[in-house]
């Protein structure tokens, strides 16, 4: 089937002034004035995020290794797959080993790019790009200063019904959630996409 062609000139906002309200380590918060596709003006406030790369662990026997963390901002644990920030000049790759290593003690012998998520599309430039983990051995846990989080194996199976029950809302999980049902009901196959950089 043919890829269907947009042309979305009429849609495109142009930036007129830049501000950055606030830089942090983790986040910067920026201010722009734009150009509407009417000619009016108005103010976009956006975040702009690195990237990010989430992890599916998968294990032979079908069990998903996921995590358990305080997040402040909601102030409480939750469930989730492993994921974090890429660094400074690292691809998606070496980031999903990196986390996986660090925040679980796992390595993997295998791994299929999934796809890329654009989480809050409102209000922020993150992305997060999924990665399916399988060949998995144990080794030793990295956790950076001050992160503290558990980490336990469940069916993959599972995995939905703890979304349906709303035990897991991080929306990048439950989105792995859906690709990897995908993917064990033959539906979906990995390595089908590259990356995106």
């Amino acid at each position: 089937m043919a890829e269907q062609q947009f042309d979305d000139r009429h849609l495109i906002e142009t930036r007129l002034e830049s501000d950055t309200v606030y830089d942090g380590s983790f986040l910067t918060i920026k201010r722009d004035r734009v150009r509407l596709p009417d000619g009016k003006t108005a103010t976009r406030e956006y975040t702009t995020h690195p990237g990010a790369v989430m992890v599916i662990p998968l294990f032979e026997d079908g069990q998903v290794l996921m995590e358990r963390q305080y997040r402040y901002p909601l102030e409480r644990v939750m469930t989730e797959l492993p994921a974090g920030k890429l660094d400074d000049a690292e691809g998606g790759l070496a980031c999903g080993q990196r986390e996986l290593l660090e925040e679980t003690g796992y390595r993997a012998e295998r791994w299929d790019y999934l796809t890329r998520i654009h989480p809050v599309i409102s209000y922020s430039t993150e992305f997060i790009d999924i990665w399916l983990a399988r060949d998995l051995t144990l080794g030793e846990q990295r956790l950076d200063d001050g992160e503290f989080l558990d980490v336990f194996k469940m069916p993959a199976t599972e995995l939905l019904q703890w979304v349906r029950d709303g035990r897991i809302t991080d929306v990048k999980s439950i989105i792995g959630a859906f690709w990897l049902e995908k993917i064990l009901s033959g539906v979906w196959q990995p390595n089908e996409r590259s990356p995106q950089r």
